[in-house]
């Protein structure tokens, strides 16, 4: 996250999504239960070295490294969250101040700290372990929200892919020898995994439609998911059909493996020295393209995955649930996981990195590879768009720019209700964003940002009365209506 973002966050101070800690020679003992509430809630932004007003003290030079190491081991270790959840810590300088950034982001499953869950408010953190209607109200939702933790009663392990069981243990393994799948059996792993659960308000207990899309057979992904199939096509000279086609419905395990043969077999590849080691540009974009594809989509949504290869670009989409509409921005966005359980896994058998890198390594390697820059468009239907020559830079982007602006014009016609209206003649004379939020009685600060200031401000709506520093504290809208 770049500079202005943060100080922009911190600017804000606390709230259901921020948390500040101090931490300036050694981590804060409650530091876990906030990431374990974050977790459990909507996830949020979590800052170390930063005082209660959001003031940066700073951590002592030092102890840095050794608050980042703790930070890691601790996160890691099962005993302290329970299950585990990799994060990033973020090191920047703010005033002169070292301070470290994490951004936890909402996990699909429950989680413990030392043992107690904790769920989050404006008020900051508090212990619900004890309340069983709070704690099953968290389950029931945690299930609902995310289609991956769906369970399959019925489903038995004797149906899952045996030699698929047996390759992970070895791919987690090569990641981290001591890994903990490495002793255990079938189901001990799916449960570590998180893709075994218990639904705790009917007591019922199974393999989830995480476990089956990672492991299973065909047919029983075709019996319980009968829409999912991830669409491979090669459209470089028979514009009305296609040159080659791949129509998958595998596992996501086998489906990566076919996309990748899939690329390989139609890409050209470029080696690239990075310091003294020589890489594969093509692998290093479509290894993440291809695992984004495959693990951030909604896989509710009937809408099939499609990986279009054409003479210019690579044109991939996927059904989504988005949190805002338009371009991502590398440098300055929050990446939010559509299947945290999934996105897990493939982290630690090594097929995806730390969440958010993704697009980051796609735009570095796109820009060598072809000397364009990739897009990525956020909506109900996800789509990247990968140059393949530096000649159609102009053209991506103008088709790109296109789509987001006919995509954000319509979001805005559909909020142009009453509500929008009566804001847009309020913002006449020139409003502050709490001016506006308080107006229109929303609580949710992310959700009039992302919902409501955004589409409008892109739509042409409002304006910025400041709009060389769009971050500026004294930042405030008008309408020209």
């Amino acid at each position: 996250m770049n500079k202005e973002k943060i100080m922009e966050i911190l600017a804000g101070g606390e709230n259901i999504n921020v948390e500040f800690k101090q931490s300036k020679t050694k981590l804060n003992k409650d530091v876990f239960e906030s990431v374990c509430a974050f977790l459990n809630r909507d996830g949020g932004h979590l800052f170390l070295g930063v005082d209660d007003n959001g003031n940066p003290v700073g951590i002592d030079v030092e102890n840095v490294e050794k608050i980042k190491k703790e930070f890691v081991t601790s996160i890691n270790n099962s005993s302290k969250i329970n299950p585990t959840f990799y994060l990033s810590v973020e090191e920047t300088e703010i005033n002169g101040e070292t301070i470290l950034y994490i951004l936890v982001p909402e996990s699909s499953q429950v989680h413990r700290c030392n043992g107690k869950i904790y769920d989050r408010n404006e008020d900051g953190d508090f212990d619900i372990t004890n309340n069983t209607n709070l704690v099953a109200g968290m389950y029931m939702r945690k299930q609902g929200e995310y289609t991956e933790n769906r369970i399959f009663p019925f489903a038995e392990i004797s149906e899952l892919k045996a030699e698929l069981l047996v390759k992970v243990r070895k791919m987690a393994v090569n990641e981290r020898a001591d890994h903990p799948w490495k002793p255990m059996n079938d189901l001990e792993l799916l449960k570590s995994a998180g893709l075994y659960l218990k639904d705790h308000q009917s007591g019922k207990e199974g393999i989830t439609l995480g476990g089956i899309l990672i492991f299973g057979t065909e047919q029983l992904i075709q019996s319980v998911l009968p829409h999912y199939r991830t669409d491979a096509i090669l459209r470089k000279f028979n514009l009305d059909r296609y040159d080659d086609r791949d129509d998958i419905r595998v596992n996501l395990l086998e489906s990566y493996e076919r996309l990748m043969q899939f690329v390989s077999k139609h890409l050209n590849d470029n080696f690239y020295l990075e310091g003294d080691r020589r890489i594969s540009l093509r692998d290093k974009i479509f290894r993440e393209v291809v695992s984004n594809l495959l693990i951030h989509r909604e896989f509710a949504n009937a809408f099939p995955a499609k990986f279009i290869i054409e003479k210019e670009r690579v044109f991939i989409e996927n059904s989504n649930r988005p949190h805002f509409n338009g371009i991502i921005d590398p440098e300055n966005f929050s990446p939010f996981p559509k299947n945290p359980t999934i996105a897990k896994f493939f982290k630690e058998i090594g097929l995806v990195d730390e969440l958010g890198s993704g697009v980051r390594n796609i735009y570095k390697y796109s820009k060598i590879y072809s000397g364009a820059e990739p897009m990525f468009i956020e909506g109900d239907v996800f789509k990247t768009i990968i140059p393949l020559t530096a000649q159609v830079t102009a053209q991506a982007t103008a088709q790109a720019t296109a789509q987001v602006t006919a995509q954000a014009t319509a979001q805005v016609t559909a909020q142009e209700n009453e509500e929008i209206e009566r804001l847009l003649k309020y913002c006449e004379i020139p409003k502050s964003r709490s001016e506006m939020q308080e107006f229109m009685n929303l609580n949710h600060r992310e959700y009039f940002r992302k919902s409501i200031l955004t589409p409008l401000i892109k739509g042409g709506l409002l304006k910025l009365t400041m709009p060389d520093t769009p971050t500026s504290p004294n930042q405030k809208y008008y309408s020209e209506r």
